[in-house]
Parts: C-alpha cells; sequence; structure tokens
C-alpha cells in the first residue's frame, strides 16, 4: 500500500474503452432511453469494470440539478429528530435524492452558516429543522434559487411551506386531561418561551386549559426546562419544595418527563399515585421509564416524510395544493397518570 490515491475515472475513458462516443457513455449513465440494448449493456459492463462513478457536481452543472437535498436537524442524536430523519430519507430514496444531514445544535449562528454551505453546494432543495425562524432565516431563504420546507418548525408569518403538529391544541388537550382526573393544581415544565414552534404553544395550550376550566394561572406552578432529564428532574424538585401538594404536572418533552418522575420517585413518592405526569412526543424513551409514561404521541415519522415528499412536489414543478400541512397527533396513555 503507497497511500496514492487512485487516479480518477473520467467518461472518457469509459467511451474509448467502450469504443463508444462520451455523449452515448453520458445517456446511459442519465437513463436516457434513446440508446440500443448491446450498446447500453457494452457500456454499463465497462462502467463496473473500470469502477467509474459519474460526477456529482459536472453532471449539476450540465443539468443544473445535483439531486441533492440539504438538510438542517438540530440534534441526531435525540430519537425525536433521528425519527424524522428517518422519514425524510425512506422518501429521498424513493425519489432517488442523496441527502446532506447538518447537525445545528440549536444554535441560530451555525444554523445561518449551515443553510449557506448547503445553498452554496447547489442542493436542489433544502428541509430546515430549528426552534424558529428569525428575519436573519428569512433573508437567506428569500435569497434562495431553491426550493425550502421546514420539518417539526413553522414560520410565524407562514412565508415557507411547513409540516407540524398543533402544538398549542396537543398541549391543550394533555393539561385537560389532568383537569379531568380532579386534580385541584397543574404545573407546567415547559421549553423556553423563546421557541415559537413548541415552547410557546405548548405554555399557550397549557393556559388555555386552565381558562376552559375556569381555574386561575398559578405562576409559581411554571418551571421552564432545556428539553433533557436533568432540567425536568430539577424542575420538579423545585416544584415539590414550592408546593409539597403539587399533584399533576404536564411536562412539554419526554427527556424531561422522566427526570420529573424520578424526582418524585427519589422524595419517596410515586407515580401516578402522588402526582401524575404526562410528557410529550412519544419517543421511545416513554415506554421504557416505569411507570410507563403517559404522553402526546407526535407523528415523528411521518413529519419527516411528509415534509420530504411536499420537498419533492416544489422541486419537480408539481402541483402543490396545501403548503402548511398540520398532521394529527394523539394522547398515548399509560400508567403515568391515573387515566389509562
Amino acid at each position: 500500500m503507497t497511500g496514492r490515491k487512485k487516479e480518477t475515472i473520467t467518461i472518457y475513458d469509459v467511451a474509448r474503452e467502450a469504443n463508444v462516443s462520451m455523449a452515448t457513455v453520458s445517456r446511459v449513465v442519465n437513463g436516457n432511453p434513446n440508446v440500443k440494448p448491446t450498446t447500453r449493456k457494452k457500456v454499463l459492463e465497462t462502467i463496473r469494470t473500470l469502477g467509474y462513478r459519474p460526477n456529482a457536481v459536472a453532471r449539476g452543472l450540465a443539468s443544473k440539478r445535483t439531486t441533492t437535498v440539504g438538510v438542517v436537524i438540530p440534534d441526531i442524536s435525540r430519537s425525536f429528530f433521528s425519527e424524522i430523519t428517518r422519514g425524510i430519507e425512506d422518501i429521498a430514496n424513493m425519489y432517488h435524492y442523496n441527502i446532506i444531514l447538518c447537525n445545528s445544535d440549536l444554535k441560530k449562528d451555525k444554523e445561518l452558516q449551515l443553510i449557506e454551505a448547503l445553498l452554496e453546494k447547489q442542493v436542489d432543495g433544502l428541509l430546515f429543522m430549528g426552534s424558529e425562524v428569525t428575519d436573519d432565516h428569512r433573508d437567506i431563504f428569500t435569497g434562495s434559487q431553491v426550493p425550502i420546507v421546514l420539518a417539526a418548525t413553522q414560520d410565524e408569518k407562514n412565508g415557507w411551506p411547513s409540516v407540524n403538529i398543533d402544538h398549542r391544541i396537543a398541549a391543550q388537550e394533555a393539561t385537560e386531561l389532568l383537569l379531568a382526573e380532579g386534580h385541584e393544581q397543574v404545573a407546567i415544565i415547559g421549553g423556553p418561551l423563546t421557541e415559537s414552534t413548541s415552547g410557546m404553544p405548548r405554555y399557550q395550550g397549557y393556559r388555555e386549559a386552565l381558562a376552559q376550566s375556569q381555574l386561575p394561572f398559578v405562576e409559581s406552578l411554571v418551571r421552564i426546562g432545556q428539553y433533557d432529564y436533568a432540567s425536568g428532574w430539577e424542575a420538579m424538585n423545585s416544584l415539590l419544595d414550592a408546593h409539597p401538594e403539587l399533584s399533576a404536572a404536564f411536562v412539554a418533552n419526554d427527556e424531561m418527563a422522566v427526570g420529573a418522575i424520578h424526582a418524585v420517585q427519589d422524595r419517596g413518592g410515586k407515580v401516578p399515585e402522588d402526582v401524575s405526569v404526562i410528557g410529550f412526543n412519544n419517543t421511545p424513551l416513554s415506554s421504557q421509564v416505569r411507570p410507563r409514561l403517559s404522553t402526546v404521541a407526535v407523528p415523528m415519522y411521518d413529519i419527516g416524510a411528509v415534509a420530504m415528499r411536499l420537498l419533492t412536489k416544489f422541486m419537480n414543478d408539481e402541483e402543490v395544493i396545501e403548503k402548511q400541512v398540520i398532521l394529527p397527533h394523539r394522547l398515548e396513555m399509560r400508567e403515568s397518570t391515573l387515566t389509562k
């Protein structure tokens, strides 16, 4: 092994070896039917023998298409986003698109840099997942020459196509379920209220459930976490210190909800006998904790699949009837609430 880079095989090498024109090789590579079967077979055999790989960038320059889609995702290690990505990938494969996947860590500056970088790579379309769409995002999106679809993200100004659920209604229904159990006080462990996609709508849904039941909103029953286990654990401990009588909590995602359950148990309490807990998302974690977590089931895979299909429609100039797609959610009742 010399470590030397193998010489790149070009379309010229294939044409020379197969004794055909470069135009014929190009037609075979691009699936053009106007090639004799015997010639096509000979070219394909030569391609396999030489190990030729078509240059996607060069093909893109000729066709103005790269059959590549850029995907900006907050964190692929989180099951919520990995399940969405599975849906994206399956539909991308079905329509013969490749994916460039980038993690943004929910940092605005990094999101903007990644979007710019993907557009510079001449992707045919972009799927964006983030906590919010700011004016800086809109400026880049507006200047884009390719279609952009938001997945599990919404633009307050509805400027770009999106696929999501109604987080406000889902949170309202989850809180109403706890109120129907007869709890006099229901706390919320929410996500950052600066997040217009999920944090704020879920908080609003909680408040609307209280209003519908003609119950007062109590500021001291609100805690804001960071969607991780530790912040859920800390928030529940803080709530129980301030309200030892607390008997129910709506928690804005499953990881925080599991932290909240463990906080109750660490203090010698029982779930749901002492405190009912309902989460949000229905990630695999919700059925792995004991007691198993009641939660809002979000169709994560479907969000990714529908978003990718919507993007293919825009990329291929197909008719699009509904640009703002709201998918159905449901309550998945398990053992962490009195209602099962």
